[in-house]
């Protein structure tokens, strides 16, 4: 007996999943033990290259502020909270006795302290190595099982640490389409990457970061609706043979997940999986792309350094992280 319709797309979906891994899959490329993935791509010759791109001292930032105006719904992840636990109107109280010799303005020293309650990928983050399994495996093969209430044995954010100093390169699908944002569920593919670079004049090198704007925070900004996990303008699980030719080493969009949502096959995002636990590109995602796309389009510069190293938090799955573009 035939199986379901929907049976049928899980299958084909299954075997796509299992073609482009085959193909494509970078474990032991780096040997059994490697824990850094497709950040193997940069070397001191990449980061040489990146450094000759600052030519101006233009530093642009590419992250949301973290604060209660962010993305998050508060089903999955909440929003970033700063709490502050030692204040100016402290101060000027007098309220500031713990300090030696210190009881406000007359005293003369006094401080502000605070702290931040956030999920690690509330905002503008990357996507570890230890963030996605498949078939009980992350990146290179770790089990999953090494990804405990202590955190992440293996493939922790902290072992990128000195890691996202590299070529970064915007690739502004939006703009080269004409319009502010691309619709939620355009699959953005390989043609579309390949004709927006030939567009901007940029050429694509072993170990960048792709940086592709739809357009969608900016859009949705202050007004979120279903941004997380609703439908979204993203890359095409079909990229992943594009971005495995290319030796891309990290991709960032300016959208909760990267990849194009509702999802191309009966799988929650294969993209991740092929991509990321495969072959071990670390995702960027809700990153703001509004200021570096005006600039980008004013001077004609596709290309810039790209500082965005991760906060070594021990064993995280993500980090926050400001982006920054150096032109």
């Amino acid at each position: 007996m035939a199986g379901s319709p929907m049976e049928e797309v899980a299958f084909r979906g299954d075997d796509i999943i299992r073609d482009y891994i085959e193909k494509h899959s970078n474990w032991g490329r780096w040997g059994e033990d490697d824990q850094l993935g497709a950040m193997n791509h940069v070397g001191p010759e990449q980061i040489r290259a990146a450094a000759a791109l600052v030519r101006c001292g233009k530093v642009i930032s590419m992250g949301l502020p973290l604060d209660l105006k962010g993305p998050q719904s508060g089903g999955f992840r909440a929003n970033p909270l700063n709490m502050m636990t030692a204040t100016g109107t402290d101060y000027l109280a007098g309220k500031q006795a713990l300090l030696p010799g210190g009881f406000g303005p007359s005293k003369g020293f006094g401080f502000a302290d605070d702290v931040l309650v956030t999920p690690n990928q509330a905002g503008s983050q990357w996507d570890g190595l230890a963030h996605i399994f498949w078939k009980g495996k992350m990146y290179n093969g770790f089990d999953a099982g090494h990804v405990t209430a202590g955190g992440a044995a293996r493939c922790g954010i902290e072992v990128l640490r000195t890691s996202f100093v590299m070529r970064g390169v915007l690739l502004d699908v939006a703009r080269h389409h004409g319009v502010g944002c691309l619709e939620p569920g355009y699959a953005i593919t390989a043609d579309d990457l390949d004709a927006t670079a030939s567009a901007q004049g940029v050429e694509i090198r072993t170990g960048d970061a792709i940086i592709v704007r739809t357009g969608m925070t900016e859009t949705r900004r202050g007004d979120w609706g279903d941004y997380n996990g609703g439908p979204a303008p993203g890359l095409s699980l079909h990229t992943a043979p594009w971005l495995h030719a290319h030796d891309i080493a990290a991709i960032a969009t300016d959208t909760w997940g990267c990849e194009v949502r509702p999802n191309e096959i009966d799988l929650f995002q294969p993209l991740h999986v092929v991509a990321l636990v495969n072959m071990g590109i670390p995702f960027g995602e809700i990153w703001d792309l509004r200021a570096i796309g005006e600039d980008c389009a004013q001077d004609g510069t596709y290309e810039f350094m790209l500082s965005a190293a991760p906060l070594p938090i021990t064993g995280a799955a993500g980090s926050p992280l400001n982006a920054l573009a150096i032109k």
